[in-house]
């Protein structure tokens, strides 16, 4: 991808050719359509961004508007970097690239003293989770911190909505929304938060686009401001717009024409957010002879991984199915995806992570590998799997990049060397030296989830240090914060493990779809025909985001002797009993014959269903009975293996392991292989060291001959 330089003068290869270069016949027609209303239906991995990109540019480049003239509205922020910079290499500087808050907040903020008139502007509060505790204990409802967020997510579909505090029980009845109170309940939490709120001087994100909407339409001024401004607008993602965002983007065209948007009907997943296809299906009907283009050529997956995806999607039905696109593969024929039937969870998360470990070796990278699941907390069995086999992994869905404490930290470090480290001195070791200061060893990946993920974070910026092509360490510094104002966050090494919704507008070469078993996908939750076909859709954006492999599987129990589950009503090839189904059912029993009993605690007798509570045999309420020396020898030891065999300390025993050993303290290989999280493998590495240590060897003489083979392995 090019780059932007930050100068005015374009690029070389840019200039109105280059917007009509490489382009198919679709892409082409959407580029060159006259000006008004343009509606552009790109399917996945069609080159929707290209597209648009190269609109702009070329009408820019064409002279037929002005680049300051022209706002694009993305979802993201990251999404509006990249169209920044995609415009600058084509030659389309200066156009303003934003999300609809964040244009409507630029704006806001411009208006303000006119529309306050004097009145300082509210705060803008980035979590509503105290406010709303507050409204509830005002409404006399007790909400812990699970309701808070359900509460809040509640609201946040009513306000994108246009639906007041007052309105709320009828059109929540309307929309068949289940939330975590009675709804009488929840209008009178909604009501008292827009009380406090507004005594707290605040506003949250949706108020930010009520009130710029609330500045168009009651100020003729304003509006005419605007407009003068933004005389084209072009809106990506536009599947995903809810009733408020439409009202603001309307607000802007004030009637005006010159509108292109972009989108997938087949991929509207966020209906629970107050997202709707519907503007995009009837902009037809709304924008009288707009120009309709059909983006149907897939780019990014092999045909058999776009076939089975136009199958999934042929069967869909309701008002999402009427833009139907049936997508063409034009990447070289690749393996057909690969489907499999599982005894159990606990067998298919092994199978995933024996196979992930097969595509490293053969060359695939970590990162380009991603195990994507209905619900967050599939995750667990998944991780579990991942760090037995030794194979490294990144939990995606958390905390925002930039917005982790040790890089904040990390970022101001950075920022104060760069103002004494010399010039000439080479940035990776300037910057590897500013990381040190904060506790990273590049060579000690520390143990512990948290750990963990602070040293992968802080490795990551190592690794842009390596990357970037700034002259000094004051530079990369700047470059760092261009990139946390656009939330371009770095790719962390290893397998990605993300909810479906999460990996919306991602890419791997390798993708694992795993629990496509009834109730969890489609979910019980889903109890509508319109939620049945969200849940279809959620599984097509999956599917597409492959472009190699792909593989779709399922455990037909929860937990190894458990209640039997159909496969997902997706995929019918899941439900026949095919050959190659039960081989991989003998293969996965063959593996981990030992998973098929139920594990129970040793304390009460209850079944065992959590992974750390497997590891340990008991139930988390019971009591303990660690041996804390044993523990603290058991740490000792897989610190100094880990450092010997340069991995993570968790590929050797993750923290739950060693607890249950120091818990258990096994006496032979099938007391080990009775520890959930110690398999074969991990007997064959670990397994005389371990049991030695357990019977009271030190722990110098289990980690001598490690030591020595990794000098010697390192002698010229």
């Amino acid at each position: 991808m090019a780059r932007d330089s930050g100068g005015s003068l374009p690029r070389p290869d840019a200039g109105p050719a280059a917007s009509l270069r490489g382009l198919d016949p679709e892409q082409l027609a959407a580029v060159t359509a006259p000006a008004g209303p343009v509606c552009i239906l790109a399917g996945a991995g069609t080159g929707k961004t290209r597209a648009i990109t190269h609109r702009i540019a070329h009408r820019v480049t064409t002279e037929q508007v002005e680049a300051r003239h022209v706002l694009a509205v993305t979802f993201t922020a990251r999404a509006a970097a990249q169209l920044r910079e995609r415009l600058a290499a084509l030659g389309a500087t200066g156009v303003a690239a934003r999300t609809f808050h964040a244009a409507a907040l630029r704006q806001l903020r411009y208006f303000a003293p006119r529309l306050l008139r004097g009145r300082a502007m509210p705060e803008l509060v980035d979590s509503k989770a105290r406010l709303i505790g507050l409204a509830a204990t005002r409404a006399g409802i007790r909400a812990d911190r699970t309701t808070a967020r359900d509460l809040a997510a509640e609201i946040e579909w009513a306000k994108s909505s246009l639906v007041e505090p007052d309105e709320y029980e009828v059109q929540a009845a309307k929309a068949a929304r289940e939330g975590p109170l009675t709804p009488p309940e929840i209008s009178a939490v909604f009501t008292a938060y827009e009380q406090v709120k507004r005594r707290a001087g605040a506003m949250d994100f949706e108020d930010l686009l009520r009130a710029m909407v609330w500045g168009i339409e009651e100020h003729s001024d304003v509006a005419e401001q605007v407009r003068s401004q933004y005389r084209h607008l072009v809106v990506d993602e536009y599947q995903d717009v809810n009733p408020l965002q439409q009202r603001l983007l309307e607000a802007w065209l004030g009637g005006r024409r010159d509108l292109t948007v972009v989108g997938d009907a087949a991929q509207t997943i966020y209906s629970f957010t107050g997202a709707t296809a519907a503007y995009l299906i009837d902009f037809p009907r709304h924008h009288r002879n707009a120009t309709v283009v059909r983006l149907v050529r897939d780019y990014r997956s092999t045909p058999e991984v776009v076939g089975l995806a136009n199958h999934v999607i042929r069967q869909a039905t309701g008002q999402e199915a009427r833009l139907r696109l049936d997508l063409i593969g034009q990447r070289p024929s690749g393996p057909a995806p690969d489907m499999r039937t599982f005894p159990d969870e606990v067998a298919e998360a092994n199978a995933v992570a024996a196979r992930c470990r097969e595509l490293i070796a053969a060359g695939t990278p970590a990162a380009e590998i991603a195990v994507l699941f209905r619900a967050n907390a599939q995750s667990e069995a998944y991780e579990e799997a991942l760090a037995e086999a030794q194979v490294p992994y990144v939990v995606r869905g958390g905390e925002r990049f930039f917005e982790r404490a040790e890089v904040r930290q990390a970022m101001v470090a950075l920022r104060a060397a760069g103002r004494s480290v010399p010039e000439g001195a080479d940035v990776p070791d300037a910057a590897a030296d500013v990381l040190r200061g904060l506790g990273w060893e590049p060579a000690q990946p520390p143990s512990g989830g948290a750990a963990r993920e602070r040293w992968e974070a802080l490795a990551a910026l190592h690794r842009l240090a390596q990357e970037s092509r700034a002259a000094t360490l004051a530079d990369f510094a700047a470059e760092l914060g261009r990139r946390a104002d656009a939330q371009y966050a770095p790719t962390i090494d290893g397998v990605t493990l993300a909810s479906l919704h999460s990996a919306k507008g991602l890419e791997w070469d390798a993708v694992f779809l795993v629990g496509l078993v009834e109730g969890t996908l489609p979910t019980a939750y889903a109890k509508t025909p319109h939620a049945v076909e969200e849940e279809r859709r959620l599984l097509y954006v999956g599917i597409t985001r492959a472009r190699q492999w792909l593989w779709l599987s399922h455990g037909q129990a929860r937990s190894p002797g458990g209640r039997a589950r159909k496969p997902c009503r997706f995929l019918p090839q899941l439900t026949g009993e095919s050959a190659s189904t039960v081989r991989a059912r003998r293969e996965a029993a063959k593996v981990d014959r030992r998973r098929a009993i139920a594990v129970s605690c040793r304390i009460c007798g209850t079944t065992l269903l959590g992974g750390a509570e497997r590891k340990l045999g008991r139930c988390s309420g019971c009591p303990a009975d660690v041996d804390e020396q044993i523990l603290q020898k058991l740490h000792e030891w897989r610190t100094r293996v880990a450092a010997a065999q340069q991995v993570p300390a968790y590929v050797v025993f993750t923290d739950a392991t060693l607890t249950a050993l120091a818990e258990r303290r096994p006496t032979s290989t099938d007391d080990l292989l009775a520890i959930a999280g110690v398999g074969p493998r991990k007997i064959e590495l670990y397994g005389a060291a371990t049991l030695a240590l357990l019977g009271g060897a030190d722990v110098d003489e289990l980690t001598v001959d490690l030591v020595a083979e990794k000098n010697l392995a390192t002698e010229p």
